[in-house]
This record gives C-alpha cells, structure tokens and sequence, in this order.
C-alpha cells in the first residue's frame, strides 16, 4: 500500500493534560551498547513513576474479564472487543505516556504486577497489556512532533512494534519512504499505530543505520499469518508496507532507543537502556500464566482422592512459580532503582531466562499433577500450557541469545 504517514488519526476524546511546556531534553552523548560497556543514558534524579496510577486495581477487573473470555479468544485467535477496551480503559497503554499529554509516567514495578494479575486471567491478554505500555515508552523517543502526533488526542493510543529491522527506507526531500514486511507484530489488529525498524543508507560512505517508524493505521495492512499452538489470541500478524512516506517527525534512531537516551523526553521511563529492560516484557505474562494455571490445576485436582505424587508436583510447581516471581520483580526494581551498571542489566537478563525456565517446568508439573482431567479441550489448564510454552520460545528469553555472553562477562570477565 502506497501512502502517507502525516501523523492523522481518527478523533478520540481530548486528554485533560493543561498547556504543553518545552520538553526536558535529554543527555547528549556516546552511547555504548556492546558486551560489558556502560550505556549512556542518563541518570535522573528520582525513581521512575513511583506513585500509584491505579493500574494494579484496574488489572484485577481485566483478569476476571479476560478470563471469561479467554477461550473463545483462543479459538477465534482474537482478543474479544470488550477486553482490548478494558485493557485501553484499565490504562496500560497510558502507563509509561508523559502527563503533559494525559499519561500516567507509571513504575516499571506497578506495570509488571498488573501485567502479572491480567495473565491469570488470559497469557495473551496480559502479552498485548504489556506490549501497549512498553511500545509506548519505545515511541517516546519520537521528536516532539512525533509525540504530538501519537497521544495529542488521547494518551490511551496503542501502539503495536516490530523489533526486527526487515524493513528499509530511502531518504527523500520529504522526509522517507519505507517498505517491507513485519512478521509476529502482536495487537496490530487493534493498534492505532504500528513502530517498525527499517534498514536506511548510511551518511556518504558510511555503513547502513537503523532506524524505527511510526505509522498511523490506514498507511499499513494487516495480513493474516499468526497461527501458533498458543498465545492465540495476540493476533501477531504481518504488517505490509509499500512504499508509505514517513516524515521526519515519526521516525527515530534505533541507537537512541537501545542507548536509553531520549533527546525529546527527560523522563526516567523514557531513559532506561534496551539491555536493562531485557525481557520482562514478555515475562511478566508468563508469570501470570503460570499462576493461573496453579489455580486451574489446584481447581482440576481438588475434590479427587489425593496422591503424594500430585501434591508433589503441586508443591514443586508452586515453588518454582513463586521463585520466577520474585526474579521479575527484582528486574522491574533494578529499573525504577535505576541501577544500570554491567552487572546489573545482565543479571536482569539472566533473571528473565532463567524465569523462563522454571516457569516451563512448573506447568509441566502441573499438567503432569492434573493428568488427562486437565488436558480437555473446555480446561484452562491446558490452555495455559500451550500459552506458557510459546511465550517462552521468545528469542528474549532464550540463554543463548539473551544472557549467555552479558553475565558470563560479569562472571568470568571479558573474554580475552
């Protein structure tokens, strides 16, 4: 599809945010994102978002929603209407948004345990929660422009983000021109905008560079490919571009946003190294998951003559679902804390692998304590399963990809 990505969107309700002041600029500097360097990004003063927004509370009633439609949603590989509105009402999108625009500058912390409580309801409703709040502080590197053009209108506006950079985009007089095509896009089907990562030409001879684009719905299409065995209902489809125009206020430099230096905003949200962040995006879910499946299984089992092999596993799996826990919890406070030396963001990463895998074991003691009761098509349990175990094939929380070399380095030292 050719076209223009201006920055027009349909109305939405105005936000109650007072008169726009200049934005507090972020450090300019070096950014340093290899192994064992020491990204950039500027220490604020203060610990991000440390007031309650309210968002815990919210996620309590979007659980029990998501629950309730938690299977169709899984069958029909689609998020039902009600509950993506709960999630735009209950406030995940606004969480990390500046409140000169009517955003809550929420924690990391308050984030990840709402994230926790909708993924006891429904993995794929808590995977698309916590992918609209960090797209979001991901678009916050957008120029100042770019932020009027996304949350002018509301601050409640879901962005859906392709990491990769599949795409590309040449320079032109106004401003660029991309194409390509973004697979596994999760919430594009309700998505206000898409942020995808494009390859550009590089300044005279130099290497290409790597650049992110904001486009408003109607510059893309949507074509159908998400047919996983689980998290169903994320709807990570293809997004397609064609030769759409983006100008330069929707788009950003891919080392800003992995730097954790923000040249529009001064928020301590909006300045937090990629490397710190790591996975607990897309941990948090899982922990929900897990602990859903816990009730499910604990619901499956009880009533039936006990076995000590069964509560066993009971045990065993609970353990491991509350050791997880407590790991996510401690990456989302090294990010309120700001701690962002080497040590710190790679134990984060680990952290977020290592969840992973308890979490992947603790459902498979639960499936194996349930037995065949539990595997029906009509039971939670086995949906949990199925969400856990593809949520967890993430390339953000594999050893090799996301904390093999970091905390080795932090362990043995750099390699020689």
């Amino acid at each position: 599809m050719s076209g223009t990505a201006n920055g027009t969107r349909p109305a939405r309700a105005a936000a109650s945010a007072g008169p726009v002041p200049a934005p507090a600029a972020g450090d300019a500097g070096t950014s340093g994102t290899g192994p064992g360097a020491v990204p950039g990004a500027p220490v604020t003063a203060g610990a991000a978002g440390t007031a309650d927004t309210g968002l815990a509370q919210a996620a309590e009633k979007v659980r029990i929603l998501a629950a309730e439609h938690a299977a169709d949603a899984d069958a029909d590989r689609a998020m039902r209407r009600e509950v993506v509105d709960a999630l735009r009402e209950a406030g995940f999108a606004r969480h990390f948004v500046a409140s000169r625009w009517g955003g809550a500058e929420g924690s990391f912390a308050e984030l990840t345990s709402a994230v926790m409580t909708a993924g006891e309801g429904c993995a794929a409703t808590a995977w698309c929660a916590s992918l609209s709040a960090y797209s979001a502080r991901f678009a916050a590197h957008l120029p100042e422009e770019g932020h009027h053009a996304l949350w002018g209108d509301s601050p409640d506006t879901v962005v859906a983000t392709a990491l990769m950079p599949v795409g590309r985009a040449r320079r032109a007089d106004d401003g660029w021109h991309l194409t390509g095509q973004w697979a596994y896009v999760s919430g594009i089907d309700f998505a206000d905008w898409a942020l995808v990562c494009a390859v550009v030409p590089g300044a005279g001879e130099g290497p290409p560079q790597l650049r992110f684009f904001a486009l408003p719905r109607g510059t893309y299409t949507v074509r159908e490919t998400w047919d996983s065995v689980g998290m169903r209902a994320t709807g990570s489809h293809t997004v397609v571009v064609d030769d759409v125009r983006v100008p330069d206020h929707l788009s950003f430099d891919r080392a800003d946003m992995l730097s954790g230096r923000n040249a529009t905003s001064g928020l301590p949200a909006h300045n937090v190294p990629f490397q710190a962040v790591g996975g607990l995006t897309f941990i948090a879910p899982v922990v929900g998951a897990a602990t859903g499946a816990l009730t499910a299984a604990t619901g499956t089992l009880t009533g039936r003559k006990r076995s000590q092999t069964g509560e066993l596993k009971l045990v065993r799996a609970s353990g491991r679902i509350d050791a997880a826990r407590h790991l996510v919890l401690e990456n989302a406070g090294v990010l309120d804390g700001r701690l962002f030396t080497p040590e710190h963001m790679a134990r984060n990463e680990r952290n977020a692998t290592f969840a992973a895998e308890l979490l992947q074991e603790a459902v498979g003691l639960l499936v194996g304590a349930a037995g065949t009761g539990g595997l029906g098509e009509g039971q939670a349990l086995q949906r949990f399963w199925r969400d856990v175990t593809s949520a967890t094939s993430h390339v953000a929380l594999q050893y090799d990809t996301a904390a093999r070399k970091n905390y080795s380095a932090v362990l043995l030292g750099p390699e020689d």
